[in-house]
């Protein structure tokens, strides 16, 4: 009998957490079955301050002066995979992409805007605020 790592004994197939990977060509975020993604595209906005207020902060000091931005434009889940959480893993991956490559974002998709950045407020400190804003 198999004992997961949560103490949940199984006897059957391990579920596999879905795998999300960057297609940098396509500009987006995709489950490997490439069902599922975020789309995004980078905007040259020229010289920004950092999101934040605070200038104390050693990491809002080290994004400014970014020229671009992610404009986070569409999140999809095909129907037959709803409800398992993709979106949000997807978000999971974009937002630690933009923060690993000091990377602000303009959160343009509502999925994200409305339901994922408050759920997850950490991330508000990676929302670009400035001009200009999306065209979508």
């Amino acid at each position: 009998m198999a004992e997961r790592a949560d103490g949940d004994s199984s006897t059957g197939k391990e579920a596999r957490p879905p795998v999300i990977v960057w297609n940098k060509e396509r500009e987006r975020f995709e489950t490997e079955d490439k069902e599922a993604f975020l789309q995004y595209h980078l905007r040259d906005v020229g010289l920004v301050a950092a999101a934040a207020d605070s200038s104390d902060n050693p990491e809002q000091e080290k994004r400014k002066g970014a020229a671009v931005v992610m404009d986070m434009v569409h999140t999809y889940v095909p129907r037959s995979k709803r409800g398992m959480g993709l979106a949000a893993l997807l978000c999971d991956a974009a937002f630690a992409h933009a923060h690993c490559h000091s990377v602000l974002v303009i959160p343009t998709c509502t999925y994200i805007s409305d339901t994922y950045l408050p759920r997850n407020p950490a991330w508000n400190s990676l929302v670009y605020n400035g001009e200009p804003k999306s065209s979508m």
